[in-house]
């Protein structure tokens, strides 16, 4: 998948649907202005999974945030979902 690719989500690959929002792989908080694609759902499951800290950190390393053992199972697990689909996310452990 193209970095620039609009109509498909950053972090899983699966198409976009009615509403998708705009994550920033370096959080505005750390100078990040590029932003990409993805669904509600895998936003939220990268910020319950990383800190802005380590988000900065890692960056546009997409393989590397999908190695993360809570992150990988997540994208294992919506991978078959409907680009709608929608369901809570757990917050992120202190």
């Amino acid at each position: 998948m193209g970095l620039m690719d609009e109509d498909r989500c950053w972090l899983c690959d699966r198409p976009l649907g009615a509403r998708a929002e705009r994550h920033h792989p370096v959080p505005r908080s750390r100078g990040g202005r590029d932003t990409r694609p993805v669904h509600p759902i895998c936003h939220r499951a990268l910020h319950a999974t990383f800190g802005n800290k380590e988000l900065a950190r890692i960056g546009d390393d997409r393989p590397k945030l999908a190695a993360h053992p809570e992150l990988a199972r997540f994208l294992d697990w919506v991978r078959t979902k409907d680009p709608d689909f929608h369901a809570p996310t757990r917050r992120r452990r202190p």
